[in-house]
């Protein structure tokens, strides 16, 4: 059996001693009366775009699903495994957060992947060639809209494009329209530039991402 690395073990006792020690009684707080986080985040799980240290957050104050590209698929029950939408339901009937962000962020290696798809098809990458499926209207529309335009063009609005989608995704959800409709549940599309920190907020009326 590997031993547990050791890069980790002293990055909890740095945890430990600088972080949870001095925070331990709401640490006792959460265990005992559990969470009650008022916002939920899906998020890509890239690891340099962190929600909770975007966001400030301390434990129990954010909601976090996490995956590749920060994608939410659309309502369906026929599968059998669904990560992304038992979340979405926990976070939504259970929790009742207020609000949904769909954080996306630059340089995002599954919006890479699904630009590229054919390369990424001669791998053994099946599973990420499913996922960004998700994405494959988005992506032929936005090849067509700006061809001959730098690659970094498109690169940036499918990052864009994979919050809209996942935003329209979301309100195929039963329980997300109800609550929506009932003005008990808020729906957000964010993105966040890791070179330069600069946090932009999809704006529902001109569909337009403003700085923040």
């Amino acid at each position: 059996m590997s031993s547990f690395p050791e890069d980790l073990r002293d990055r909890y006792h740095r945890f430990k001693f600088r972080h949870f020690t001095p925070n331990q009684e709401r640490y006792e707080e959460l265990a005992r009366e559990g969470q009650h986080p008022e916002t939920m985040i899906v998020s890509c799980c890239d690891s340099r775009c962190d929600p909770e240290t975007i966001f400030s957050a301390m434990p129990g104050e954010l909601f976090v699903v996490r995956n590749v590209a920060n994608l939410v698929p659309p309502f369906e029950t026929s599968g059998k495994y669904h990560g992304v939408s038992a979340a979405l339901e926990f976070a939504a009937l259970t929790l009742r957060v207020k609000d949904i962000v769909v954080l996306a962020h630059s340089g995002c290696g599954g919006v890479s992947a699904c630009i590229d798809r054919d390369a990424i098809r001669q791998t053994e990458a099946q599973f990420i060639v499913n996922w960004m499926s998700l994405l494959d209207e988005s992506r032929d529309r936005k090849v067509a809209e700006l061809a001959g335009r730098p690659p970094e063009e498109l690169q940036a609005a499918m990052e864009q494009e994979t919050v809209r989608a996942s935003l329209n995704n979301l309100r195929t959800f039963p329980c997300i329209q109800i609550l929506e409709r009932k003005g008990r549940l808020s729906l957000h599309g964010a993105h966040f530039n890791i070179e330069n920190g600069v946090l932009t907020a999809l704006n529902d009326a001109t569909d337009e991402f403003i700085t923040v």
